[in-house]
């Protein structure tokens, strides 16, 4: 490919530090792979190695999660990779915000308490909120849904959700799963 000079990443402190030579390598396995790299350090003008360590190697996991998912053929082109990033991590933008300042349970909650229907709901919509009623038990301020399995899960707004959902991926738990089990992690925690 011609490439002159190149910036090397890895989440391995043990290789990067080897092949920077600040530490030995001992392992008769790795020692083959050692002697590889140096004889192609020599084919660039300018290379370096950084170690990333693990809370700031998110791009080396996305990168590592890319190569095993594309299966590449020797001599074969491939198209630009352009990565975008976002201000906020992309479940934030999934979380949908309350437009007229209520919960998005709000009409079951009314119609658990009150009996009432929104007003100017049609009747196919006060047969869903009816419907919907039946999986749901107030208490006091709080709303929980009943799950199949017959647990109370705690139904909350869209402020409260971007907050389990940062605590759950990036703050105190500080998990790095995908969306099917960071939602299991959330309903373990007893939210809806």
């Amino acid at each position: 490919m011609k490439v002159r000079k190149l910036k090397v990443y890895g989440d391995s402190a043990l290789i990067i530090y080897q092949v920077k030579g600040e530490w030995q390598t001992k392992d008769s396995k790795l020692i083959p792979y050692q002697k590889n790299i140096l004889e192609l350090i020599k084919k660039f003008e300018e290379i370096s190695f950084t170690h990333l360590s693990r809370d700031k190697n998110q791009f080396a996991d996305a990168l590592a999660t890319l190569a095993v998912m594309a299966q590449m053929e020797e001599g074969q082109m491939t198209q630009v990779l352009q990565i975008k990033a976002r201000g906020e991590p992309a479940y934030c933008f999934m979380v949908k915000e309350e437009t007229d300042g209520k919960p998005w349970y709000h009409d079951i909650q009314v119609y658990i308490e009150t009996r009432e229907y929104p007003p100017g709901a049609s009747r196919n919509e006060r047969r869903m909120i009816r419907r919907l009623a039946l999986g749901y038990f107030p208490s006091s301020e709080i709303l929980y849904k009943r799950s199949s399995n017959g647990e109370l899960l705690r139904c909350i707004d869209a402020r409260k959700a971007r907050r389990i959902l940062f605590e759950t991926h990036d703050g105190n738990c500080a998990t790095h799963t995908n969306g099917h089990m960071m939602a299991k992690q959330i309903m373990r925690r007893g939210y809806f």
